[in-house]
């Protein structure tokens, strides 16, 4: 996620850091209060209050253009489930009905989902700015667009060939769907290192946002490119995925490349133009079945 205009990142991550404290707090109180609740002086609901502390981060971040995004949205939800969950325990408590493993169970695993949620945020906060993507590592959008100039400059100047390549790794939706978010990340830190570990260093590796990868493979024609991403591809259909829960997955990927060195390029195309081309490319990669590398060719594709 990226660092909201007019926000600071000290700011916004002292807030969070508040909200899970609190959190903390809230936890201790809702144990005594589920499991010896006369002892506790429990009278109500109301002795165990939802801490506010989120709800006035999210307005603050909403202020700032934030709480739009995917990861607040996710965060606001994980901490309506835990709350209804935490309350509805108490309510059976209150009424002589004292926990059971089950229902113990899913409140903590809620619980550590929301934790868990806040760390990423905070990650994603305190690297807002650097370019670099907090769950993979990999570089971020940020100097993506002067990076592909700069290739452009020296291809101006030496006459030198690149290629772009996008990668998106098949049927991702499906892992989260199944599996759950968590497995979702894992699935793309493990991708990101098998591409990160296997282009050369003076190539780079950039994560676009979601399952989506962008890979500049420079002073590099188009047939190399072809075989460096196919190399790419088998090394990472051949990368199990190991789950928390003991699960290994198997991910497959689609990569669509363009270079910017063909005749009719000479005359210079825009870091835009390149890049719809390799998308135009990656979109001919999933219609043909997935798990494949396709390259844009001007006597196949509009230019």
């Amino acid at each position: 996620m990226s660092e909201p205009a007019g926000a600071a990142p000290s700011t916004t991550i002292a807030g969070l850091s508040a909200v899970v404290d609190e959190h903390l707090r809230w936890l201790t109180r809702w144990h005594r209060a589920a499991f010896f609740p006369r002892e506790s002086g429990l009278t109500g609901l109301d002795d165990v209050p939802v801490p506010p502390g989120l709800a006035a981060w999210v307005a603050q971040m909403r202020q700032d253009m934030v709480a739009d995004q995917p990861a607040i949205d996710r965060l606001m939800l994980l901490h309506e489930q835990l709350h209804r969950m935490g309350r509805l325990l108490l309510l059976r408590a209150m009424e002589g009905d004292p926990p059971d493993h089950g229902a113990y169970g899913a409140v903590m695993d809620r619980f550590d989902e929301f934790i868990q949620q806040c760390r990423r945020i905070e990650r994603a906060l305190s690297v807002a700015g650097s370019g670099i993507d907090p769950l993979t590592g990999l570089r971020n959008r940020t100097g993506l667009m002067e990076e592909v100039g700069r290739e452009l400059a020296r291809f101006a100047r030496t006459g030198q060939p690149f290629c772009v390549a996008l990668c998106d790794l098949d049927r991702f939706k499906s892992v989260n769907d199944t599996f759950g978010h968590e497995a979702g990340d894992r699935v793309l830190v493990a991708a990101a290192g098998c591409l990160g570990s296997g282009i050369r260093a003076l190539d780079e590796a950039f994560r676009l946002g979601g399952e989506e990868i962008l890979i500049l493979l420079k002073e590099t024609g188009l047939e190399e490119a072809v075989a460096v991403l196919d190399r790419l591809r088998a090394d990472l259909a051949a990368t199990p995925v190991q789950l928390a829960d003991g699960h290994v997955l198997h991910v497959t990927a689609s990569f669509g490349v363009a270079c910017h060195g063909l005749a009719e390029s000479a005359i210079g195309l825009m870091a835009d133009q390149l890049l719809e081309r390799a998308d135009q490319a990656l979109y001919a990669a999933k219609h043909g079945g997935r798990n494949r590398v396709e390259a844009w060719r001007p006597a196949h594709s509009p230019p």
